[in-house]
């Protein structure tokens, strides 16, 4: 009677069809279009979150990863496939601004929240 419910829960939520890999000298970002796009850790010299109005039925959080030239190099929403292995890293980077990543989590408007920028 109920199957319909089963199969419906089964199917993947639109942000986890992006993938987040993290390897001991890269991250890799594959959107849910299938583009990919890959950072250097050494690269790597800011993260910041955006947050927008959109939740809770759109995409409301993105994590923002800057390159060496200062713009964002790849950008992944929260609850993409492999975001544990991407938070694990990030949380670890040296002067990260957990204060700053608490408030995004909390935040339900249009907002920007930079955590950390290379020394």
């Amino acid at each position: 009677m109920f199957g319909w419910l089963r199969k419906r829960t089964a199917r993947l939520q639109p942000e986890a069809r992006w993938i987040v890999e993290v390897d001991t000298d890269y991250i890799q970002i594959t959107d849910d279009a299938g583009t990919m796009k890959r950072l250097a850790k050494s690269d790597l010299r800011g993260v910041a979150i955006e947050t927008n109005e959109s939740g809770p039925w759109g995409t409301d959080l993105w994590w923002l990863l800057f390159g060496p030239d200062d713009r964002v190099a790849c950008v992944y929403p929260q609850g993409a496939t492999g975001e544990d292995a991407a938070l694990d890293y990030l949380s670890n980077l040296p002067g990260i601004d957990f204060a700053q990543m608490a408030q995004a989590m909390g935040s339900a408007e249009n907002a920007f929240f930079p955590i950390w920028r290379r020394a």
